[in-house]
């Protein structure tokens, strides 16, 4: 028994070790063969009041893997920065993804949501985003694109969750993501699914500028519970239980109604509560 405990241990220090040596030696690069819809990266140019994005994804999605690239810049005031949403997208079990949409004073949104890079053919898998095998990518797309893909595409139930904040807090918020774009953009990283993911960089997004900072719980960890984290520390504002909460937001109907409507955000908006 002794002698079996003894190769057991040795087996699981040369698997540590060996993943100890995987884990210094990979590093995470923006030269790869990347899957067409991530192959461009976003980045900002900021000049006091306004900020230029280019490359704002804005595909065309005639199906989930059949779609026409186009990308567009815009120019941004800052000061008009009217709204910002926390958006779920909840999937099987306890997995869910989660971005954020900024709305501003002329009516449009632009979207960012904190991705997988995947290369060509490749696909996402929980256990190798533990394993520094995937990088990690801010999108920022037009909401036609990035949200219109989830409702009326992929048929996912979304929900779209007001922040209740203010404007200059808003504004520090998308500042600060379209920054850390920028970053990643000169030096990539790796994505994790438990520690650098969708929903733990939104939280430290929102910890920059909130001080009311989300708390450690295992609902930080699981997307799929983030919304009602944000209900219970009030970054989201309701009434009723968190299902309830969730009915009411859920725009996917709405979504899939007027897919073809050039006001498309403020439509699937209106069904929202006070």
């Amino acid at each position: 028994m002794k002698r079996c405990s003894k190769i057991i241990l040795g087996l699981l220090a040369i698997i540590i070790i060996g993943y100890g040596v995987f884990a210094v030696s990979v590093r995470p690069s923006n030269a790869r063969d990347w899957s067409e819809d991530l192959s461009v990266l976003a980045t900002s140019e900021f000049n006091d009041n306004l900020v230029t994005i280019k490359n704002i994804r804005n595909f065309k999605y005639d199906s989930v893997l059949e779609y026409t690239p186009d990308y567009y810049d815009k120019t941004f005031d800052l000061n008009e920065i009217k709204s910002v949403d926390f958006i779920v997208e909840p999937f099987s079990g306890v997995a869910a993804h989660t971005f954020v949409a900024f709305g501003f004073e002329d009516g449009s949104y632009v979207d960012i949501s904190i991705e997988v890079r995947r290369e060509k053919g490749e696909f996402y898998n929980i256990f190798k985003g533990m394993v520094r095998r995937f990088e990690l990518v801010y999108v920022v797309a037009d909401e036609n694109d990035v949200l219109k893909l989830r409702t009326n595409h992929r048929k996912d139930d979304v929900y779209i969750y007001p922040i209740d904040t203010t404007k200059e807090k808003m504004r520090k918020m998308f500042v600060s993501m379209l920054s850390r774009a920028n970053k990643l953009a000169k030096e990539p990283e790796f994505y994790n699914t438990v520690t650098n993911n969708c929903t733990t960089n939104i939280v430290e997004h929102v910890n920059e500028i909130s001080t009311k900072r989300v708390p450690l719980s295992y609902k930080y960890f699981l997307p799929k519970y983030s919304d009602e984290l944000a209900y219970e520390i009030g970054l989201i504002k309701g009434e009723g239980t968190i299902e309830e909460l969730r009915e009411s937001h859920n725009v996917k109907e709405v979504a899939n109604l007027y897919g073809d409507d050039p006001d498309f955000s403020h439509k699937i908006r209106e069904i929202l509560p006070e």
